[in-house]
């Protein structure tokens, strides 16, 4: 056995063999490079033999030195075709998981389509746009005197309480998230011509609970129409016009009384539904009314002139009963298949 002191063969031929066997033992790049250290770096055994070399008297470098770097150069040799073969394995691998067979069916694609909401409300503004009305778009963010005091809401309103609105904030600047599509009327009677025959269409925002018959983020359609002469009769034959068009020609409308701070008389509205399953059936569908004096005075309309009636009703109930949908979560889910349903129109 060659020898040098301090340095042997023997304890060199033992740390190539615990390198070698490291080497050929790391199944992976990743496992190839975190064992380099140990193997090649400052610590490792064959970095000792190289700083011992320096403590040798000087006829003994020679001999000790040939042995070290024979050592390192075997080692290294090793790491870089281990390196390589496992590289190589590595490529191969991800290779034959990309490939792709030219001859194999091709996957069809689930196409999107336009959310049925979306073409509800489409819908329903095309009958007005039909009847010679505008659409009417506003802000999402309002303040509250488009919000509540335009439309006669007292300030002591529960509609201005916390439980129902979303405040934003600093609450000192008034700005709410819009609870209806209404301030989009106000806006209309400041800033259109008279007469005013508008739809005003959009997303309102409340603090319910998601649910199978609430959310805190639905739609709206209401309309408005200031003219001279304008009567309940004029309401009653717009809503019913419009019914027939959204759920056949023998529905029909009913106007019960009720109250809205915007509008006087108030009337909550039901439509008789043939299509309705179980058969047909009385559904409840929005609210109307002719326009509050108070209202149209905070516009600056001359109400002794003009009247105007108003209307509204959410499109999420509308198509939950138009179109049979039991659970409101349907529509905010965003699953392809619930669109599906209603004809995949782009």
């Amino acid at each position: 056995m060659s020898k040098s002191e301090g340095i042997i063969q023997a304890e060199v031929d033992k740390a190539i063999e615990a390198a070698l066997t490291e080497i050929t033992g790391s199944a992976s790049l990743a496992d190839l490079k975190k064992a380099k250290g140990s193997i090649l770096g400052e610590g490792s055994t064959l970095a000792g033999f190289s700083a011992r070399l320096g403590k040798l008297p000087g006829d003994q470098k020679a001999e000790a030195g040939k042995m070290v770097g024979s050592a390192r150069s075997k080692v290294t040799e090793a790491f870089e075709a281990r390196e390589s073969e496992l590289s190589s394995l590595e490529e191969a691998k991800l290779l034959e998981k990309e490939a792709i067979d030219v001859t194999a069916v091709g996957r069809i694609s689930r196409t999107g389509a336009r959310h049925p909401l979306t073409l509800l409300q489409e819908k329903i503004s095309d009958v007005f746009v039909g009847m010679g009305w505008e659409i009417a778009e506003g802000p999402e963010v309002e303040s509250e005197w488009f919000n509540f005091d335009a439309l006669n809401f007292d300030a002591d309103h529960p509609a201005r309480a916390m439980q129902d609105t979303f405040f934003v904030e600093p609450t000192e600047q008034k700005l709410v998230l819009r609870t209806h599509t209404s301030p989009v009327q106000v806006r209309s009677m400041l800033e259109r011509p008279l007469p005013i025959y508008v739809l005003c269409p959009g997303r309102v925002f409340r603090t319910d609970e998601l649910d199978a018959t609430h959310t805190p983020v639905f739609h709206q359609v209401e309309g408005l129409a200031i003219d001279k002469g304008l009567s309940m009769a004029d309401l009653r034959g717009t809503l019913e016009h419009f019914a027939r068009i959204m759920f056949g020609e023998d529905a029909k409308i009913r106007l019960r009384p009720s109250f809205f701070p915007f509008t006087e008389p108030s009337a909550e509205l039901d439509v008789w539904y043939p299509g309705a399953k179980g058969g047909p059936r009385w559904v409840e569908w929005g609210g109307c009314g002719m326009v509050n004096p108070n209202v149209l005075r905070a516009s600056g309309i001359d109400q002794e002139v003009y009247t105007g009636f108003a209307f509204g009703m959410g499109i999420e109930r509308t198509l939950m009963f138009r179109n049979e949908v039991s659970d409101m979560r349907d529509m905010v889910e965003g699953d392809v298949r619930f669109s599906q349903q209603f004809g995949m129109v782009l």
